[in-house]
């Protein structure tokens, strides 16, 4: 869980006059073969405008964040008009659920089915990654199923993953938390994390533990949206969503990954601030591995994690599984960066 950012007549009406125009008609060939186009930040206007002056207002669409606004495409849909795909689900919103004959889903911010078509494009986005990594096919599945998702049924500013129900739940207040990719692929981190237990369950049975998984969130929600939407500051998570909670903060950050943090020395005992010291471990790695090594064996690790592990526990499953997957040299250049963090000795 995380406290900051912490699982019929009109319809048929649409579905006929959709047959009238096949070229309209949404690709329909089964389930999860169906495509569309939506409309989203990439990965939000701050970070993509470079523009730390943005405000929510209230969810007002206002010029200045126009631009931020990106077509894309939405794949693995199944074809019913709803944001229902192989990867994600929207069920519930506090207003309309978004549908369309034609796969249509182009909303501003200032309709809660634009938060929707956020959430749908890129947890499928992420999901598709960590397969293109080979999680699902030679390696062991991570959250390989259609993630439920609700938006803007928190009355607080607030996201959780719920392990319990298998939901991620997406709150308003500020800038709505649907509205910043990183806050999505943060939430969709914590998900991952509790699929790889065995069996299924929570992760984060301890402080350090639950540092590390919010730490791990960080990570993902930035090495993700630095390959789909890359900006100049990635290490800054959630840049959006912070505007209302750091008005006098430049550049707004949620939390960094890239903070001189070491370990024990500045573990303070709150989870979001300790997990700093595993993200920039982990960005370290990404740096000088590339992505595709970083994050299989950092997703690979994580099957071996237990529960309530420690730092030095985790890094150690990290460092082995460096080792299994990539051999000696690449498992020193894991090794050496947790010592510098202090992780490890």
């Amino acid at each position: 869980m995380n406290t900051r950012m912490t699982r019929i007549t009109f319809f048929a009406v649409l579905a006929f006059l959709a047959l009238l125009s096949p070229l309209a008609r949404a690709q329909k060939n089964g389930n999860g073969s169906s495509v569309g186009t939506g409309q989203v930040f990439l990965p939000n206007p701050v970070a993509s405008l470079q523009n730390q002056y943005l405000t929510d207002q209230k969810d007002q669409n206002y010029p200045e964040l126009m631009p931020a606004y990106r077509m894309v495409t939405l794949t693995n849909l199944d074809g019913s008009g709803f944001l229902r795909g192989d990867w994600a689900t929207i069920r519930s919103s506090t207003g309309d659920l978004a549908f369309s004959g034609t796969n249509t889903f182009h909303f501003t911010r200032e309709d809660d089915r634009f938060e929707q078509v956020m959430a749908y494009f890129w947890i499928t986005e992420a999901q598709k990654y960590i397969q293109s990594l080979g999680f699902g096919t030679t390696r062991r599945p991570i959250n390989m199923e259609s993630q439920a998702v609700r938006i803007d049924q928190i009355g607080i500013d607030n996201s959780y993953s719920w392990d319990k129900h298998d939901i991620l739940r997406f709150g308003k207040g500020g800038v709505d938390d649907a509205e910043d990719a990183e806050v999505i692929l943060h939430e969709y981190g914590h998900a991952m994390m509790d699929s790889q237990m065995t069996p299924f369950g929570n992760f984060g049975y301890s402080l350090e533990a639950g540092a590390i998984g919010e730490g791990f969130g960080d990570y993902w929600a930035a090495t993700v949206s630095s390959l789909i939407a890359p900006t100049p500051d990635p290490a800054c998570i959630a840049d959006w969503d912070s505007v209302s909670y750091t008005p006098n903060m430049v550049p707004h950050c949620l939390r960094r990954i890239d903070l001189d943090l070491h370990y024990p020395q500045d573990l303070e005992g709150r989870i979001h601030n300790d997990g700093q010291i595993w993200s920039r471990a982990l960005w370290d790695i990404r740096a000088r591995l590339g992505n595709i090594q970083a994050d299989t064996l950092i997703l690979e690790a994580q099957f071996s994690f237990a529960a309530d592990t420690s730092m030095p526990a985790a890094a150690t499953e990290t460092v082995q599984a460096a080792r299994n997957l990539y051999g000696k040299k690449v498992a020193d250049t894991v090794r050496q960066v947790f010592v510098e963090r202090g992780i490890l000795n």
